[in-house]
């Protein structure tokens, strides 16, 4: 049964201004830039370790399993305790839940900042990634209460996601200007101030929401969707480590899938107040859109694997420099979600999310043109092409999972939207860099005697090459950027696939639910506000 949620708005002013007027006053704008700060700074840790991590295994010495966990542990961590958290916060107020998801981001962001073995580290980011997977959910949650006109609430959501963006594209570029100063614990340092300032700041304009009936939290259905989410996350990059499936691929997916079977089973019985509401997946909107969220995180953790590579290791930037030539695809992304909130006034979702994901399968086919000697502007006009389709999708997607739900599962809507993120941006890394790895190993040569390393990755053909004679190294290298650039080849064609049957998959499923809506007698306005009537 619907229970009403407190901090909510009115439901006629969710339908894109009838009824009631709820234009925000500077309170909720001010809500909102408090709101896009933690997502900014999650976003940010996802991609800012990369840079670090030369001086912090130098620092640490991790063998290449631990350095592998100190990468991974932080995003497996963080997709599989989603759902659970957008639910908990649901049910115990989701200011509350934000609040102790900062406070504990920046202590133990210090931790990691501190951490004299890698095995430390290893435990301060899978902590990093429980309090992560409450401030997500917890913030997106919260601006659907702020914000209960829909028009508005469009606008600020664009805002919130390019924070989302703009964090994957500042981390290389932050990490680097921080490093040029101070030692590889300064990436983790930096999260410290804007985490306190929010523990003062969020209390005083940020609105408490929650349920006003919750019922009892579901212990055993957040155990089971750990195994089923962590599992699963974990094979996919094990995958794309191995360029296939190995023993513990398989491993990881069984123990996956049967932990999802038993959830479902868990679900039916009766009686229970599930952790997470599987009837909003019949719902085609919310479904669809979160397909739609997925595949554009995948064209941009794709697109940021190998482009930053390229730049440095076979143009010949420096860190700061590669960020730097990306920098206007992000401005881009941001730009295309703030006239995605205005063009949702004239166009359908389904033709947003459509051209959205053809800008991104567009950009993926520029990258197939990329040769050691092209043009860098090649790969700044991909960035800009996939940039502008991810603003323009996930702003109205995000919008549209939101209203997909009823107000009191805002925090489980919000959890799918963020799910959505995490898987997509595991694939886009698993399934790119997997199969660029794969061309890369199988088409580098190597001359007799260079050590293993060079033929993994291009990074590893750039390091031994410093050890050798500057004939053998200038063959080595130029084999190893020929193979890495055909990988880029390779992979984007892949990418380009798949983004491609999701723009159909999604597009005429979105087509088809807006289609319902007007047939049930909805306006053109409505078909996309009031999934809850359209055909399941």
């Amino acid at each position: 049964m619907s229970r009403p949620e407190t901090g909510a708005g009115d439901a006629a002013t969710d339908r894109g201004g009838a009824g009631v007027s709820a234009r925000p006053g500077p309170r909720a704008w001010l809500a909102l830039a408090v709101l896009a700060i933690p997502t900014l700074l999650v976003s940010i840790d996802n991609t800012v370790l990369g840079v670090a991590l030369p001086e912090l295994s130098a620092a640490l010495r991790p063998d290449a399993a631990t350095l592998l966990w100190v990468v991974d542990i932080y995003p497996l961590v963080l997709a599989g305790l989603l759902v659970t958290m957008g639910t908990l916060g649901d049910r115990i107020g989701r200011r509350r839940l934000l609040m102790v998801g900062v406070a504990g981001f920046g202590a133990v962001s210090l931790l990691a900042a501190f951490a004299t073995s890698a095995a430390q580290l290893v435990a301060a980011r899978a902590l990093l990634g429980v309090f992560g997977a409450m401030l997500m959910p917890s913030t997106l949650a919260l601006l659907r209460s702020v914000f209960v006109d829909r028009t508005h609430r469009r606008l600020a959501l664009a805002i919130w996601a390019t924070g989302f963006a703009a964090g994957a594209a500042l981390g290389p570029i932050v990490g680097g200007l921080l490093l040029e100063h101070f030692w590889w614990g300064s990436i983790f340092v930096m999260s410290v101030p804007p985490m306190a300032l929010l523990l003062v700041v969020a209390p005083l304009v940020v609105p408490e929401s929650r349920e006003t009936e919750p019922g009892r939290l579901d212990l055993v259905g957040v155990l089971l969707s750990l195994l089923t989410m962590g599992p699963l996350v974990l094979a996919l990059k094990l995958a794309g480590s191995a360029g296939g499936v190995t023993p513990a691929v398989a491993g990881a997916v069984l123990v996956g899938a049967g932990s999802g079977a038993a959830f479902l089973a868990h679900y039916r019985r009766r009686g229970l107040d599930p952790l997470i509401d599987l009837e909003l997946f019949a719902r085609p909107v919310l479904r669809h859109s979160a397909l739609a969220n997925a595949t554009t995180m995948f064209g941009l953790t794709g697109l940021l694997f190998f482009s930053a590579q390229y730049l440095q290791l076979v143009v010949g930037y420096s860190p700061l420099q590669a960020g730097l030539l990306l920098l206007p695809g992000f401005v881009v992304t941001v730009v295309a979600g703030l006239a995605a909130a205005r063009l949702a006034r004239r166009f359908a979702l389904h033709q947003l999310v459509a051209t959205g994901l053809a800008l991104v399968l567009t950009g993926y086919v520029v990258c197939l043109f990329l040769q050691v000697d092209s043009a860098v502007v090649l790969l700044m006009s991909a960035a800009v092409l996939i940039g502008a389709g991810i603003g323009l999708s996930e702003t109205v997607t995000n919008d549209a999972i939101l209203a997909a739900a009823p107000p009191e599962r805002a925090g489980a809507a919000a959890a799918v939207s963020e799910t959505a993120y995490e898987v997509g941006a595991v694939l886009g890394t698993a399934l790119v860099g997997g199969v660029l790895s794969a061309v890369y190993r199988a088409g580098v040569v190597l001359p007799d005697g260079t050590a293993p390393s060079a033929g993994e990755t291009l990074g590893g053909a750039a390091d031994v090459a410093t050890t050798m004679p500057a004939d053998t190294a200038a063959a080595l290298l130029v084999s190893a950027r020929e193979a890495f650039v055909h990988g880029v080849d390779v992979a984007s064609g892949v990418a380009a696939v798949v983004v491609a049957v999701v723009l159909v998959t999604a597009g005429a499923g979105l087509r088809r639910a807006h289609r319902d809506v007007l047939a049930a007698g909805a306006s053109a306005v409505d078909a996309d506000v009031e999934p809850a009537v359209s055909r399941r």
